[in-house]
């Protein structure tokens, strides 16, 4: 890499833990410059068919081992410090971001429950995953439970907490599991949970206490509600409260044993955990309000920034400096997008066009609508505005001409669609959306940005860093290494956008709001209650896989 590192350069380290693997990045203080990074697959990815010591799963689970986390700092964090050739003693801090809601029950010193002998063939006693998806029974008697007794605090989630979210899952442990619920000293979010590793502090976040936690104007939701819902259940914020900390914030300094894991300096600064989609806003110079960031890979989660408070249907969350302090920050998201695109050329795209390039080439030759079809993007369930992960994909439209490209591209458009669904739920709440930053590995398909350039009707915005989130961790650990007073600062001089790589093409624009309104239509018809035809053939299914897997050894795998 191209540098030139003076005497007093410092640096910082910023972590980022995804679905599949960790990446560290180390970058420069003073502008904002990438010069070492590293990736470490995890050993047991993603936990979805069986627990490593054989226990079958039911469908619609997904686990992860916490071992995998802390080889990330023993084996990336090294790794990116040496690739990127600097002396580790002027490293002054490490952030770190997280896959959210990942969370895990430990005991009181945050010992996970699955490395506990007696407890590691429990499935609950391992991390739930982000799209671990099984609890979404509980969280329906959640969100009716809450609007029964009106509670203040379900509005600011668009009406609906999701199935993915802290009580849904920590719910659903209670009433399957309750011995490992009993055990469960703490249940803690992976990014604060490896923050606790790093600097021996247990701490909390804003951002995942908010938009994950309920924790509403100071209070979680009350021991009456949570008792409403099982009497058992009441101690659950006991588990899940501690010490909270605004972004950007001091958590603690880096321990001699994590020192010893990452090659790192005793005593430097650890910054307060984060969710990957919402660091990325300071990468992205996307701190003020009206700015929206879509961070897109498997899934997407799209924040933005407003400056007054409301309440928008369907969203994930606003919380009180959810993104960055002084602002309300708004969340939404999309459960599946890389990964849809990932599923059609694993399993449906036939030999020798069986890769996103070739896909990606023959889609572009089409004019809008030339393909005749209209996809919904729920192949992972639908985060937003429907709030419901029992949900499933859809393709309309085709015929015995319709040729794997055609899908491939409407596959695209889905997503598309989906964004400015959620897009236009922002704006007619009154949370303006002025412009996109595009975030993530997609960022690389052309015609992927431009169909969503051309959909939305706006500019579309590229991250100058290839790992936004990994960076938005480094400017939060400058900030916690007091390199600058605020995120705001540190954002100006370290982020990199840009400008309107993409713009929309009028012409084609217009063509896409004819499509759009089906999608609309077919939108409200299966996802409104319309034909509940989805959800009936998730539970037909369901209970064939579990109903065989009670008379076979080996699990069978089910694709979500």
């Amino acid at each position: 890499m191209n540098r030139v590192d003076g005497a007093d350069d410092r640096y910082v380290v910023g972590v980022d833990y995804g679905t599949l693997s960790g990446r560290a990045l180390v970058v420069r203080v003073g502008d904002g410059a990438e010069l070492g990074t590293a990736v470490h697959e995890y050993g047991d990815g993603v936990i979805s068919t069986a627990l490593p010591g054989g226990r079958a799963l039911p469908p619609d689970w997904a686990l992860q081992n916490p071992q995998d986390y802390r080889d990330v700092l023993r084996y990336a964090v090294p790794a990116a410090v040496s690739a990127a050739g600097v002396d580790p003693a002027a490293v002054v801090g490490i952030g770190i971001d997280f896959t959210a809601c990942t969370v895990l029950p430990t005991l009181a010193d945050g010992t996970p429950l699955c490395e506990t002998p007696e407890l590691r063939d429990r499935p609950h006693a391992w991390v739930k995953l982000w799209k671990h998806h099984a609890a979404q029974p509980h969280a329906d008697r959640i969100n009716a439970l809450a609007h029964e007794r009106a509670e203040p605090w379900i509005g600011r989630y668009g009406g609906k907490i999701s199935a993915e979210w802290q009580y849904a899952k920590g719910l659903q442990i209670l009433e399957e599991d309750p011995e490992v619920y009993d055990r469960a000293e703490r249940f803690i979010e992976a990014a604060d949970w490896i923050v606790w590793q790093l600097c021996g502090a247990e701490t909390r976040n804003v951002c995942t206490a908010g938009y994950k936690g309920i924790l509403q104007d100071g209070h979680y939701p009350s021991e009456s509600f949570l008792t409403a819902l099982n009497p058992d259940f009441g101690d659950f914020v006991a588990k899940l409260d501690g010490p909270l900390l605004p972004l950007g914030a001091r958590a603690g300094v880096l321990t001699a044993q994590a020192a010893a894991w990452t090659g790192l300096p005793e005593g430097i600064a650890v910054a307060v955990g984060n969710v990957d989609a919402h660091v990325t806003a300071a990468s992205a110079q996307a701190v003020e309000p009206g700015r929206l960031v879509a961070i897109m890979g498997t899934s997407t989660c799209h924040v933005v920034n407003g400056a007054e408070v409301a309440e928008v249907a369907g969203m994930c969350g606003v919380v009180d400096g959810g993104i960055s302090p002084g602002a309300w920050g708004y969340e939404a998201g999309q459960s599946g997008v890389g990964d849809i695109f990932g599923w059609f050329v694993k399993h449906a795209a036939p030999a020798g066009i069986d890769s996103h390039e070739r896909l990606t080439e023959l889609a572009a030759s089409q004019p809008v609508g030339g393909h005749g079809l209209i996809a919904l993007d729920w192949w992972n369930g639908n985060r937003s505005l429907l709030v419901n992960h029992d949900l499933s994909g859809m393709i309309v439209g085709m015929t015995l001409a319709t040729r794997p490209q055609d899908i491939y591209r409407a596959l695209l458009e889905s997503t598309a669609y989906g964004t400015r669904m959620i897009i236009e739920a922002f704006v007619d709440a009154g949370v303006p959306v002025n412009d996109l930053v595009i975030a993530g590995g997609l960022t690389s398909n052309e015609l992927l940005m431009q169909i969503y350039a051309d959909v939305t009707k706006r500019p579309l915005n590229i991250i100058a860093s290839a790992q936004g989130p990994a960076l938005g961790s480094a400017i939060h650990a400058a900030v916690a290494a007091g390199e600058f007073p605020s995120i705001h600062e540190a954002s100006r001089a370290m982020g990199r956008v840009h400008e309107a790589v993409y713009r929309p093409d009028p012409e084609r624009a217009r063509a896409y709001d004819a499509l759009y309104a089906e999608y609309r239509a077919l939108h409200d018809h299966f996802g409104r209650g319309g034909n509940d035809v989805m959800l009936r053939l998730r539970a037909i299914r369901n209970a064939a896989v579990e109903a065989a897997t009670t008379t076979h050894e080996a699990p069978l795998e089910v694709v979500a």
